[in-house]
């Protein structure tokens, strides 16, 4: 709902205009390149394009979480039952997760986070600040890779290496994408 309390629909995620061009749909194509057939989620709307596409898809199976941690014990029962999946999460909620990580780091179950970043570039919410600043540290501390992508250049090569090392090398990746690549989120 718009502030005025008027319900607006959806913009087609095809033509949705996206900061920084496109890269929410290539994001899309290197999973489906990857088979990945599982998303799980926190509403975002740094990855909004992107769950629109991946809901979308009748062959990729979509879970709202009600937290982050959810999603890293689905991403390893996904892999047990033989499927790919990818966590999407903004990095407020990696601090959600981190003691839930362990398992992948140590049981060795592939992982690829796609991470939206709050608390660097133009943020508004002091709130968002310091866990801007932790989440880098905190995935990196608990033996979890961490690949960066600030512009939307590197988006494609990011992602795909981090799929690459998450599915075949059995790797546990998170890729932040940056808050300036993003956009000024605007309230």
């Amino acid at each position: 709902m718009s502030k005025a309390g008027v319900v607006r629909s959806a913009p087609d995620p095809e033509s949705a205009p996206v900061p920084g061009g496109q890269w929410p749909r290539a994001i899309y194509d290197i999973l489906k390149a990857f088979d990945v057939r599982h998303m799980s989620y926190v509403p975002d709307a740094g990855h909004s394009t992107l769950i629109k596409l991946l809901n979308a898809d009748p062959e990729v199976t979509s879970n709202v979480l009600t937290t982050e941690e959810e999603g890293v014990a689905i991403a390893a029962g996904a892999w047990l039952g033989g499927q790919r999946s990818v966590l999407l999460m903004q990095s407020s909620g990696v601090g959600n997760c981190i003691n839930m990580l362990s398992l992948p780091v140590i049981a060795r179950f592939p992982l690829l986070m796609l991470v939206t970043m709050r608390g660097e570039w133009s943020e508004f919410n002091p709130w968002q600040v310091p866990m801007g600043r932790a989440t880098q540290p905190a995935l990196e501390a608990i033996g979890v890779r961490v690949m960066r992508a600030d512009a939307a250049s590197d988006v494609i090569e990011t992602v795909e290496s981090a799929a690459t090392l998450a599915y075949g090398a059995d790797q546990q990746i998170a890729v932040l994408i940056g808050q300036r690549l993003l956009g000024k989120k605007k309230w």
